[in-house]
């Protein structure tokens, strides 16, 4: 398709393009299965970025309720985006930036700002090819450098939010040679009540794909088990593909698993073969095998976690669970983690808490579930449970200790309780002005100093660390003094803020103004979670000496 140039758009950034598509239903796993193609790419030596598309208005993810869209995933240069950026940088273990994080309401924004500013010249903005141009513009300029770009397609083909996107991939396509691009479709393929495994839904979502032009290259079947050989060879059959190209995506019990089962089922090896990549990639027995060893690796006994939160959906903290699935991988024991309603704690949390190894309360917003949560620290301190708090978790201990130590009742957060006398907890200086709630908070990646000798210090082997932020609110600096005359300690600084608290008379009682879930791997396990492991096993051990 020409190109018109006052788009600014430049057809030559990027080298290869994997293009994941769903169909049938939403939350099927299109970004773990793309991920999981990433890993096994970047495995083969090939150096692998990705890109999500997400087609809701929003410019970023930052004012939506993870109760409906999962957790706000926090970048290295304060990109707030969709949970997924998260699995890519598990998966791929590269930093990411906004940039790889593609929306509705950003494209349009940046071509209506054009627009205003006279940019176009005078010409009528439209659709095609102002904001498929700008897509395009965006997944090129994000891919430049790398081998091979994966660009997930948020939603499922059909919808009405998608039809840009899935025009721009339609230009795509037509721009490039056919051996530098490739469509996956990840569908479901559910079994009927007799156990016979239908290909309709799949034939129809392969059929809307086709009608707006884009025919998949590999089609991927979710279901609980391997899809049968008759299975694939029927949908190879009416879906137009060759029988090779369709893969099995089963149910495991772990999504580390998953880039194990693809590579079983050979979908990396074909799909190195259809972007000509197979003579560029390191033979198999030089390539990258510490993914299998850590996912694979042998774990000795386990220990139960409290997640003390307000959302009853797993994914509104999925990279706290994962943080505490890597530390468990790096300690070599499996970690349970059960949900406790904070909601429910105000008579119940005794009773709810006593049968957990360690507790963990995560970020959030808002007062809802606040009076469990400080419940939860207040019975981790008094009973010697290793505890870690995370954001609002940190700022909750410190309004604990205010309370219960200090002695002073009212204490609080001035977000949560506009009059208390004893505001330990306050709106950052730089905040006051603000109007706009999306990308205002402090946000990304800062530094902070440890002091030698203190417990974080222990926990990171070193005088800074670098972790990423989200939050509006911090520790009054006028009540500093007060709040270490006793067994609390401001352990990590940055300037004349309070970025790590900790308890001198307590096994491990850590809290962070940050968020450290946000940089942990699996071969990179985040330190305050090893450590908050580390405890526990420690106290076990002690347990069972005297015992013996």
């Amino acid at each position: 398709m020409p190109t018109e140039p006052d788009t600014g758009y430049n057809p030559n950034l990027g080298r290869k393009f994997i293009f994941v598509t769903g169909g049938v239903m939403s939350g099927l796993g299109k970004g773990i299965t793309a991920a999981s193609t990433g890993r096994l790419l970047s495995n083969a030596g090939f150096d692998v970025t990705a890109v999500k598309i997400d087609p809701y208005l929003n410019v970023d993810a930052g004012t939506m309720n993870p109760y409906q869209h999962g957790e706000v995933y926090v970048l290295k240069d304060g990109g707030e985006v969709d949970l997924d950026l998260g699995n890519y940088e598990r998966f791929l273990g590269v930093d990411m930036t906004s940039d790889h994080n593609v929306t509705t309401g950003k494209t349009y924004q940046h071509v209506i700002e054009k627009e205003r500013a006279g940019d176009y010249l005078g010409k009528t903005v439209q659709i095609i090819p102002h904001i498929t141009d700008d897509i395009k513009r965006r997944v090129r300029e994000a891919a430049e450098g790398t081998d091979v770009c994966l660009v997930e397609v948020g939603g499922t083909v059909g919808d009405i939010e998608s039809m840009p996107y899935l025009e721009a991939l339609r230009q795509f396509a037509h721009e490039e040679d056919e051996e530098d691009i490739l469509f996956m479709h990840v569908t479901l393929v559910p079994d009927s009540k007799n156990g016979e495994q239908k290909t309709k839904p799949t034939q129809h979502s392969v059929k809307e794909l086709r009608s707006i032009g884009l025919q998949p290259d590999i089609l991927i079947g979710r279901n609980q088990n391997r899809l049968d050989i008759d299975t694939k060879e029927k949908i190879a059959l009416f879906c137009d593909v060759p029988t090779e190209a369709v893969f099995s995506n089963p149910d495991v019990d772990d999504i580390y698993h998953v880039p194990l089962m693809v590579e079983e089922e050979g979908l990396d090896e074909y799909v190195m073969q259809r972007l000509g990549l197979g003579d560029e990639a390191l033979p198999e027995g030089e390539r990258d095998n510490r993914w299998r060893d850590l996912v694979t690796r042998n774990r000795e006994g386990s220990v139960d976690i409290a997640l003390v939160g307000k959302y009853d959906l797993e994914d509104a903290y999925m990279s706290v669970r994962e943080a505490l699935k890597h530390a468990g991988i790096e300690t070599g024991v499996e970690v349970n983690v059960h949900w406790v309603d904070s909601d429910e704690m105000r008579d119940h949390h005794t009773e709810r808490l006593e049968s957990a190894d360690g507790i963990v309360v995560p970020g959030g917003f808002g007062s809802r579930g606040t009076r469990g949560k400080i419940a939860a620290i207040r019975y981790a301190r008094e009973n010697d449970i290793p505890f870690l708090g995370l954001c609002l978790g940190f700022q909750m201990a410190v309004v604990e200790y205010a309370r219960n130590v200090l002695g002073w009742e009212d204490a609080h957060s001035a977000e949560l309780d506009p009059g208390t006398t004893h505001p330990v907890i306050d709106l950052l200086p730089d905040q006051y002005d603000l109007e706009d709630m999306g990308g205002t908070m402090r946000l990304g990646a800062h530094d902070t100093d440890i002091e030698p000798g203190t417990l974080a210090h222990r926990v990171y082997g070193a005088d800074t660390c670098t972790e990423r932020h989200r939050h509006r609110y911090e520790v009054n600096p006028e009540y500093f003094s007060e709040l270490e005359s006793g067994a609390l300690t401001f352990s990590g600084k940055s300037g004349n803020r309070m970025e790590i608290v900790e308890l001198g008379d307590h096994p491990y009682f850590l809290g962070t103004q940050f968020h450290p879930e946000y940089r942990s791997r699996p071969d990179r396990a985040s330190p305050p979670f090893v450590g908050l492991v580390e405890a526990i096993l420690e106290q076990t051990e002690e347990v069972t000496e005297v015992e013996a």
